[in-house]
């Protein structure tokens, strides 16, 4: 059941073109169905807590990608047939290569070049300038830290001397911050606070660049200096205003940096700074500064700092001068924790601002930019030209396959019917010449047939006439037997036969038969029994011996009352095997019925066994008899009889009632006989118009494999 349930699905999926049937497809649905059953393998060692079955997802994964390649290339492939296999569509790519691809991939990729490196200049400016800052604050703090290291090895005490001098030399410092951290103490400072704490351990002790210190963004500088075993540090800081920002934005537009995070105190409230020059020496009992040599106390909250902006951008100089926005990421240490966190720095400027700033400080750069367009064009000037090429060919072999099929159609309209067009290609148009190709064949041969074809079809009819006149049309029923009868042809004419003898008022002889093969030879060879059975019946007497046949199938006349179903058999083996081929046979079933009695007396030679279902539901096979008649000659047949009571049913039938197939196998006698039980009540005809309904619906749209034939009786 499961076999055929799934060639079932198998022949659907078929149907509707989804079964994988090239040897990509199939592969692609293999590492598909590996992939969800290893991906439920791992998902369940994850579950049951199972390593080996977790790692499986690897391979999972694995599978999952060559499956997606394949789908993606499976995709690629069937696109690809849908459009390129109509006109229409062919001559919309042509089109689309020659005009609207080229221009679109130069303006686009042009523009998105043009953008993308302006705005790399723009960052790469900005940020220049900003690094510029640091290492003019690094060279200050260096030298100061020098000076005062040579002082302090000296056992001089003017620092705040030096920390003037120092200020007087480079305006940089002027608004900016200076500590210098000697044994542990703020020997030197210049704040408007607290001291510069001492950088937290992983910046170590030289430090140079952007620093997040108590809420506030810096430029900020440490050096240190040994001086006998103790260390001198010097700290140099310069905020991060909208003053430093104007002065990276001169030559930019707009500068703006944001979303940076900082720390609190413990209060709660961000911390603030103080400008304090000492010049008084330390001292060794001297309370350290907070924070001191040590990490600030634990932050209790991470409020965002709001952010800083400068510049503005000038009016735009043409069409082509757009605003550029150009973001990137600027690193920052957090004083406290030496953790990094992320700054956005964000440049707006135009292309005629970084034109003059290009032209002005990067100086050979230019020729590089320069160069690299240069390269851009020519790859773009080599896909136009490609599309050109690909144009001109889809537009040449469209043009080439219209004007060979108006050649050729004009050559049959003037009769050729012997013109063919030279395929040489595969795609919709190559099937368009096929397909012309075929029809002036067709037309010519039709030409030929089609009177052969009309004569055949006359005959046909004639012997569908002549066939229907040989099936009984008018049943004179006996009193006690109601008889139907049905025969569906599966081609024009059967090859099945039945017939209803009337043997007397209470006597009635029933036939059933099946002859080889299909059509008209089958339909010649059941007019021959037909003809045969009635007049081997009618020739000895008008009714069958009921009792006789007891020899064997020898022609015996008992009591002047005729023939018996084996000696009918005997004489039309005979016949058959001496008039017809060796390959043509026939199965009959012959039995006679008594009324009076409701004694049925029987041979089967060869055919399928008769039912008789009786009222009590109970079964009997129609068994007794022989072989099929036509094949061996002298033969004999046996006889039986059974006794039938009122509302027995009698059920005879022809394979092409339980042959014929489907997805869910064959209808079988099973449901044959759960039909007839389902309405035995019904009259005979309404039973067999169920039956054979029942078996169109389960052939579906399939052609007829074979003839239908019922027969059915009904003792009263």
């Amino acid at each position: 059941m499961l076999s055929k349930f799934i060639q079932g699905l198998r022949f659907r999926l078929l149907e509707r073109g989804w079964w994988p049937v090239g040897r990509l497809a199939r592969v692609t649905t293999y590492f598909a169905g590996l992939f969800l059953l290893l991906l439920l393998i791992s998902e369940a060692g994850d579950v049951f807590k199972i390593g080996w079955l977790s790692g499986l997802g690897w391979w999972a994964k694995f599978l999952g990608y060559l499956a997606a390649i394949g789908v993606a290339i499976l995709a690629f492939r069937w696109i690809r047939r849908k459009l390129m296999w109509r006109l229409r569509n062919r001559l919309i790519v042509t089109y689309v290569f020659i005009g609207v691809i080229p221009v679109a991939l130069l303006i686009c990729m042009g523009a998105i070049s043009a953008y993308l490196l302006a705005g790399q200049f723009a960052i790469f400016a900005g940020t220049s300038d900003l690094q510029g800052e640091v290492q003019s604050l690094s060279f200050v703090n260096a030298r100061l830290a020098a000076d005062l290291a040579a002082r302090l090895r000296e056992g001089a005490t003017g620092s705040a001397m030096l920390l003037r001098g120092a200020l007087g030399q480079n305006k940089l410092l002027q608004n900016g911050e200076i500590t210098a951290w000697y044994r542990g103490a703020s020997m030197l400072t210049k704040t408007e606070g607290q001291p510069i704490p001492l950088p937290a351990t992983d910046l170590g002790e030289n430090f140079d660049g952007l620093a997040l210190d108590r809420g506030q963004l810096v430029l900020r500088s440490v050096n240190t200096e040994t001086v006998g075993a103790n260390k001198l540090t010097v700290i140099a800081s310069i905020p991060v205003d909208n003053n430093l920002l104007q002065h990276v934005a001169e030559s930019l537009g707009e500068v703006q940096i944001s979303s940076i995070t900082t720390t609190r105190n413990s209060k709660g409230k961000t911390e603030t700074f103080n400008l304090n020059v000492d010049d008084t020496p330390p001292k060794k009992d001297a309370a350290k500064a907070s924070p001191g040599a040590t990490a600030p106390p634990a932050s209790q909250s991470t409020p965002t700092f709001g952010g800083l902006h400068a510049g503005t951008l000038p009016p735009r100089k043409g069409f082509f001068d757009r605003e550029i926005a150009a973001p990137s990421t600027l690193t920052l240490k957090d004083w406290q924790t030496g953790e990094s966190h992320q700054a956005l720095l964000v440049i707006t400027t135009r292309p005629s601002l970084l034109y003059g700033r290009l032209f002005k400080a990067v100086g050979e750069f230019a020729g590089i930019i320069v160069g690299a367009l240069e390269a851009v064009a020519v790859f773009f000037a080599v896909i136009e030209l490609f599309a050109a090429v690909t144009g001109w060919r889809l537009t040449r072999t469209i043009t080439r396959s219209v004007a060979e099929l108006y050649s050729a159609t004009q050559r049959v309209n003037r009769g050729d019917l012997r013109h063919r067009i030279k395929v040489t290609r595969q795609d919709q148009l190559a099937a368009l010449e096929g397909s012309f190709n075929s029809m002036t064949e067709s037309l010519e041969r039709l030409l030929v047939e089609q009177k052969e074809a009309q004569r055949v079809q006359n005959e046909l009819v004639i012997a569908q006439e002549v066939q229907a006149q040989l099936f009984p049309r008018q049943v004179s029923e006996l009193e006690g037997l109601e008889v139907h009868g049905v025969c569906r042809p599966a081609r024009t004419v059967s090859g099945d036969y039945y017939d209803f003898l009337p043997l007397g008022e209470e006597r009635m002889a029933i036939a059933v038969g099946d002859v080889s093969g299909k059509g008209i030879s089958a339909a010649l060879l059941m007019a021959t029994i037909n003809s045969a059975v009635r007049a081997y019946i009618r020739e000895y007497s008008p009714v069958l011996a009921v009792a006789g046949g007891r020899h064997g199938g020898s022609v015996s006349v008992m009591n002047g009352h005729g023939l018996s179903p084996s000696a009918v058999f005997y004489l039309l083996n005979r016949q058959l095997y001496r008039s017809t081929p060796l390959e043509k046979y026939a199965t009959l079933f012959l039995g006679a019925y008594e009324a009076r009695s409701r004694l049925f007396r029987f041979a089967n030679g060869g055919h399928l066994p008769p039912i008789i279902l009786h009222r009590d539901g109970s079964l009997r096979r129609l068994e007794a008899g022989g072989t099929v008649l036509g094949l061996f000659d002298e033969l004999s047949w046996k006889e039986d009889e059974v006794q039938l009571a009122p509302g027995d049913v009698f059920i005879a039938y022809s394979d092409g009632i339980t042959e014929p197939e489907n997805d869910f196998g064959e209808f079988g006698e099973d449901r044959l006989l759960e039909l007839v039980r389902e309405n035995r009540t019904l009259p005979l005809a309404r039973i067999s118009e169920a039956v054979t309904s029942a078996v169109t619906d389960w052939i579906g749209g399939a052609e007829q494999p074979d003839d239908i034939t019922l027969v059915l009786a009904r003792a009263r």
